[in-house]
């Protein structure tokens, strides 16, 4: 099979994404030659307006996840199995840390501007799932191990292989499902759609007991309505002025109505409240970094092999797919795919996106991986790894200046996530909807990945149900036997709860 690293002189063929309105780069020199940014028809000041959008979509990261994994010392939430947990404060640091450093490499060697941070459904996972039958340390083990899997299926090319085995039609729908599941993101972040509290409700409604009856709320449709008409009137840094206009509005409406958070039970902000801090500095706490243990689970009273096995494996098909969806999604929005949906040099971004989970093991931060955020980056004119760069300066400067970035109230950004969402659905358009064989399976892509929450979940779907359609029309030699194998996988992945029933 090809090594996928000497593959990556292909890259120089990237077709040119979408026409952008203002003129290609006129920076020129060491930027220009290292970054490409004529050849993909981008300006320094796209990228860093990019980058900036994309921190501020992903910023939330930093104070999400230390609420999923992390907890405070002689309280059960998040506390592993011997009722130790993680401290928040120094969750948040290192998430940032991993979110800068593997940002930067990213765009470095990749050159595509895709943020890399901690990705929430491994970081749910460990938290209620793995840990709780171990050690944290032990638990990061086995997200290191499953970081070293990953790293090697890239260096090897099964990971490439693999990428560029899926249909075309299938990538659309993977790329149209990411744009569903980001625009719902958005919607739950802001309160738009919430789940209900009384029995026999429906799974989901509108805002508070169907209607938008909170002030932040209102501020995010306002923020949704105030951005699309900036895409219409194509307002270069359309995106990144509305965060800002969103933000002074919620720092306006706080300093007058003291709204707090919506966890006090009085319709406030869904995270951050955006209110001025009183100090901006501060130096980080990174003592969690290289508290692992690699193998200890392996070797551990009551889990053992086959057990931490099982846990590697639902670890590794869910960063495995998440990424390569994402990337797919991500490609296709910003034109970078050539005409069978490939990314060009996909091989050394998918060993730098494995490099993340190692990356993150090895700081107790959860894997690291490419965020669908990035999207946001990317509606903004990011196309190079310089967007990259700028995002992951912000995140490093983030575990000093905590207080800035969290001035910023989910109603703010979250809207830009709803555009981005419209925008990335327009990829159905490639896929034939009149042949039922691809109709199916690519809508059961698309819907799969809101309704499960899950981007693995859409693609296992998708997959599982293209391998069935083909059989059935008896096409089997038109589809490249790696989707059968996947397929095959993502039936073991889905059935993995009996399975560990089945073996104690």
């Amino acid at each position: 099979m090809t090594d996928p690293v000497d593959t990556d002189s292909q890259e120089a063929s990237s077709p040119e994404p979408t026409p952008i309105s203002e003129e290609s780069s006129s920076s020129g020199g060491v930027l220009d030659r290292y970054f490409k940014l004529k050849e993909r028809r981008t300006s320094v000041g796209r990228e860093v307006r990019g980058g900036l959008v994309t921190f501020f979509t992903m910023a939330y990261i930093v104070v999400l996840t230390p609420i999923i994994i992390g907890g405070v010392p002689g309280e059960p939430m998040n506390a592993d199995k011997f009722g130790d947990v993680l401290p928040m404060l120094q969750v948040s640091a290192v998430v940032a840390l991993v979110a800068g450093v593997m940002s930067i490499v990213f765009g470095m060697v990749a050159n595509y501007p895709f943020g890399i941070a901690a990705g929430l459904g491994i970081s749910s996972l460990l938290a209620v799932t793995i840990a709780p039958q171990m050690s944290w340390p032990q638990a990061m083990g086995l997200v290191i191990v499953n970081g070293i899997i990953i790293v090697l299926l890239g260096l090897t090319g099964v990971r490439t292989a693999v990428f560029n085995a899926v249909p075309p039609e299938l990538k659309s729908a993977i790329a149209a499902g990411i744009g569903a599941f980001i625009a719902f993101i958005g919607l739950i972040n802001a309160g738009f759609v919430t789940k209900p509290a009384a029995a026999g409700a429906p799974p989901v409604q509108l805002g508070d007991d169907g209607s938008i009856a909170t002030v932040p709320t209102l501020i995010f449709v306002i923020g949704v309505l105030l951005m699309g008409v900036l895409v219409v009137k194509k307002v270069p840094g359309g995106l990144l002025l509305g965060i800002v206009v969103m933000t002074v509005v919620s720092i306006i409406v706080e300093s007058i109505m003291h709204l707090g958070k919506a966890s006090d039970g009085h319709g406030g902000w869904a995270m951050n409240i955006p209110q001025l801090p009183d100090g901006v500095g501060g130096l980080p706490d990174l003592s969690l970094v290289g508290k692992v243990d690699v193998f200890g689970a392996f070797t551990s009273d009551g889990v053992g092999v086959l057990i931490a096995s099982i846990f590697v494996f639902t670890l590794l098909l869910s960063n495995f797919f998440d990424a390569m969806g994402t990337m797919t999604g991500l490609g296709k929005e910003g034109g970078l795919t050539d005409e069978q949906g490939n990314l060009p040099g996909i091989g050394r971004a998918l060993v730098v996106e494995g490099t993340g989970a190692i990356v993150g093991g090895a700081a107790a931060s959860s894997s690291a991986t490419v965020l669908v955020e990035s999207s946001a980056g990317i509606a903004e004119g990011a196309r190079t790894g310089l967007a990259n760069i700028v995002t992951g300066v912000l995140f490093l400067a983030a575990m000093f200046f905590t207080p800035l970035y969290s001035v910023v109230p989910m109603e703010a950004v979250s809207p830009a996530l709803v555009i981005v969402g419209a925008l990335m659905m327009g990829q159905i358009r490639d896929i034939d909807f009149s042949k039922f064989e691809f109709a199916l399976p690519s809508f059961l892509t698309i819907v799969a990945m809101p309704f499960t929450y899950s981007i693995a979940n859409g693609i296992g779907v998708g997959f599982i149900s293209w391998a069935v359609m083909a059989v059935a029309r008896g096409d089997r030699k038109s589809m490249h036997p790696l989707l059968f194998i996947v397929a095959a996988l993502f039936i073991a992945y889905f059935a993995r709860g009996p399975i560990s029933n089945l073996v104690g």
